[in-house]
């Protein structure tokens, strides 16, 4: 569910995904915001000390909630790196065809984070790598996976995954779910996994 806040805080940072997808972070002012949200700037301050904040709460959430949704996807999956590598890619971008707008905000406005709202970003970040890392790692380790490059493989398939924001159109000619199953034989391919591949074959 996307943002788990309540009521007038809710429509500020809705208020405020609609513009900054619009017209990036610098683009908008907080008058602007309150426009878009039918509100009184008084009320945006209300709930937040700037649009600092703002930025970083939706930042966080996103962060936090896509978290969450792939590591219950590699906690469901099977106990194989390759199924687990599966589901975590599955996750990832159909997440990311679910919450395009707050993703595209993610990967395009961390350039705009003050320093300790950087720093909050790049943390959770750096979590959701790891999540990526730990099943190339153990399937390189268990000898599931055959690439030399198990970091970078990690890195291009979070970016791979990630870039389905740029392109993907609601009601397109692929579904989420053809998208999802896809990058995740893309992803199995680049770590070469050859008993998924051989699985999905067969």
């Amino acid at each position: 569910m996307a943002m788990q806040t309540r009521g007038g805080r809710t429509a500020v940072l809705q208020g405020a995904i609609r513009l900054f997808t619009k017209v990036g972070f610098h683009g908008a002012s907080v008058r602007d915001i309150a426009r878009e949200c039918d509100v009184t700037v008084a009320s945006i301050y209300y709930h937040f000390s700037s649009k600092q904040e703002i930025l970083q709460e939706i930042m966080a959430t996103i962060l936090t909630d896509v978290i969450a949704e792939t590591r219950a996807a590699v906690l469901a999956a099977g106990s194989g790196p390759d199924q687990q590598l599966r589901a975590l890619v599955r996750a990832w971008v159909l997440f990311h065809t679910r919450r395009q707008s707050e993703a595209l905000i993610g990967a395009s406005e961390i350039r705009s984070l003050d320093e300790d709202g950087h720093r909050q970003i790049v943390a959770l970040r750096n979590e959701q790598e790891n999540l990526f890392r730990g099943v190339v790692d153990r399937g390189v380790s268990e000898g599931v996976f055959a690439t030399p490059y198990p970091h970078q493989a990690s890195r291009a398939i979070i970016n791979m995954g990630r870039t389905v924001v740029d392109w993907y159109h609601v009601g397109g000619r692929t579904s989420p779910e053809q998208i999802a199953d896809e990058y995740a034989e893309l992803a199995l391919a680049l770590v070469q996994s050859h008993k998924g591949l051989d699985d999905h074959l067969h």
